[in-house]
Parts: C-alpha cells; structure tokens; sequence
C-alpha cells in the first residue's frame, strides 16, 4: 500500500478537537488525515497548532471539510484560507440548501478562490442533501469547467444514491483528486441520514462492492477513511483506539482485495 496515499476522515471522530485528531492519528499510525474545520471554533491559532502537529510528525492533511453551501454564509473563504495553512490539499463542498444555479455559481466562486491558493475544490454528492447524484455533480462541474475542480465520490453514497461503480469508469479521471472508502450493510434501513451518519462500518466489514468501487477509480487514487459509526464510537471510545481500529481494518482489506 505504499504506493497510494491512505487518510483517516474527521467524520470518523466527530467528538474530537482537530489538534487532538492529529495526534491521535499520528499514535494511531496514520500518515495522513483530515481536518474538520467548525466555524463557530476554528481560530488561526487552531490553524497554526494543527500545522504545527502535522509537521511534528511529518504528517500531511488530504482534505478539510466541509464547504455547506447554502442560502446564507458557508464560510466557505474562512474553509479555504484554513485548509492553505495547514497545507491540506482539498476542500469538500456539499449543497445544504441552495437553488441549484445559486449553488454551481457560488461552488465556481470556491474553485476560483481554492486555485488562488492552489488547492482543489471537490464538489460531493449525498443522497440526504441537496445535490443527491453522480450526475447532478457531474453536470455541476460542466457548467463550472474549472481546473482545479473535482468530485469527492464516497462509496456508502454512491450505493445509497442508486449509483455502481461502473458509473464512475467512462468519467474524466482528472475529477477524481481523491476518494472515501467505507463500507456498509445492504440494506440501509428506513432512515437514511441515520444510515449516513452511523451505520457505515470499516472497509471489509460489510456488503458494498469495494474492489469494484477502488478498481473503478483511476489508480493510486488518495483515499480516505469515512467511517462515520455509532457501533465503532462506542466500542472504541478513545479516538486512538478508534483511528487505530480503521487503520487495520483497512490494511487487511486491501491486502485481502489485492490492492496498492
């Protein structure tokens, strides 16, 4: 697996501080991570200690999330300006709530703003939100034709979405800057935010077609970790423990697939 960039997701511990979350992943045995960037507490001074831990431990931030457009203030430059310090190089974006020509006007302003700084802007659909499909993202960036623009494919969302992965083979790989790994019982039961929000489990421990999902995408597309759990939080409780609890899961399941 040397050969491919592996992150654990800050969705993972959502009960943990970004500093925190560093560290925890560092001891875990993670080289890579992302940062969760709240609006109501993040401060330069959190940027800086985050950029300080990451460089402590030669560690780098694949993404920071997340952008939530919506009809009032994302945040979304606050995101951005962050996510440069701490040298992450994505942001995700969601639409919570915007008209549809509202949102792909302001996710082009993100991707001008997010290529000044020389990140990417990767634009994910999930079927609880307001852009639901592979083809509403799709059809998002056409109309946004920016360079630094991609698409955040999760595995647990395309399933749900009624997509398979082999939507994702005839698309331009450029759009792939980096990808979420989970995975998931069948049947998502009658609530799907609740099945978003905690009923994923670690790769290889549940029913999504993951070997198709990471063959569809181009190769040695980044992946991280999106294992939002109830089940994990509670056995885990300690986000070491928790990070180190995915780290091998993963590892098992891409040695198992045959994967690099």
């Amino acid at each position: 697996m040397a050969d491919r960039v592996l992150s654990l997701a800050a969705g993972v511990c959502p009960d943990t501080p970004p500093v925190e979350f560093v560290e925890a992943c560092a001891e875990a045995g993670w080289n890579t991570c992302g940062i969760w960037f709240d609006p109501d507490t993040w401060t330069d001074a959190v940027a800086n200690a985050v950029r300080s831990r990451l460089d402590h431990h030669g560690m780098s931030a694949l993404d920071m999330e997340p952008v939530f457009v919506n009809p009032g203030d994302d945040h979304g430059h606050r995101l951005i300006d962050a996510a440069a310090t701490v040298g992450a190089s994505n942001i995700l974006v969601v639409n919570y709530g915007a008209e549809p020509d509202a949102f792909t006007q302001r996710f082009g302003e993100l991707c001008q703003r997010a290529d000044e700084a020389g990140l990417n802007c990767c634009l994910e659909f999930l079927p609880i939100l307001s852009l639901k499909t592979l083809d509403e993202a799709v059809e998002v960036l056409r109309q946004v034709n920016a360079p630094n623009a991609g698409i955040l494919v999760d595995a647990h969302h395309l399933d749900r979405s009624g997509a398979t992965p082999a939507d994702l083979v005839d698309l331009d790989p450029s759009v792939f800057r980096y990808a979420q790994l989970n995975d998931a019982p069948a049947d998502p039961g009658p609530n799907l935010h609740a099945d978003a929000m905690d009923n994923r489990c670690s790769p290889g421990e549940g029913d999504l077609p993951l070997i198709d999902f990471v063959n569809a995408l181009p190769a040695g597309t980044p992946l991280s970790m999106e294992v939002r759990s109830a089940a994990l939080r509670n056995a885990f409780p300690n986000p070491v423990d928790r990070a180190r609890s995915v780290r091998r899961a993963t590892e098992k399941f891409m040695a198992q697939a045959g994967l690099s």
